[in-house]
């Protein structure tokens, strides 16, 4: 089954950087719990709950109004049975006030049933809250 999570897993980082918004929330458990990490500027929520809430509503949505060419990079997924864990860089420019990050970031992915059952995102929050100071 790891193989298959692999699959799913570069699947949604695929469909995220298409824009695809239908097969991210295809490949989402109805009951998904979206972790974002602690401090982190789009965390006000966390945890988001459902679909609506992870992709529609949730951090996605907003960086796509805020940052300008911000993409998802993952270099490296790790197979861990019921996990994948990403490990990769978050890119872009603040449209507010022109500053850039290149921040690392680490996703664990929990699926079951062929779905994603729950994500925890790690990245470098401090580079965040500065690029968005003015």
């Amino acid at each position: 089954m790891s193989q298959e999570n692999l699959k799913i897993v570069r699947g949604i980082y695929e469909a995220t950087s298409r824009r695809d918004i239908p097969a991210m929330v295809n490949a989402l458990d109805p009951e998904v719990e979206w972790g974002l990490a602690d401090n982190w500027i789009y965390a006000d929520r966390n945890p988001l709950i459902g679909p609506q809430a992870a992709i529609i509503e949730g951090p996605l949505s907003r960086i796509s109004v805020e940052w300008e060419g911000f993409s998802i990079n993952p270099e490296t997924l790790l197979d861990a049975g019921d996990h994948v864990v990403a490990l990769g860089v978050y890119t872009g420019t603040c449209k507010a006030t022109g500053k850039q990050i290149h921040a690392q970031f680490a996703h664990i992915w929990t699926l079951a049933r062929g779905k994603v059952r729950k994500l925890q995102q790690y990245t470098d929050t401090k580079q965040f809250a500065e690029a968005v100071k003015r």
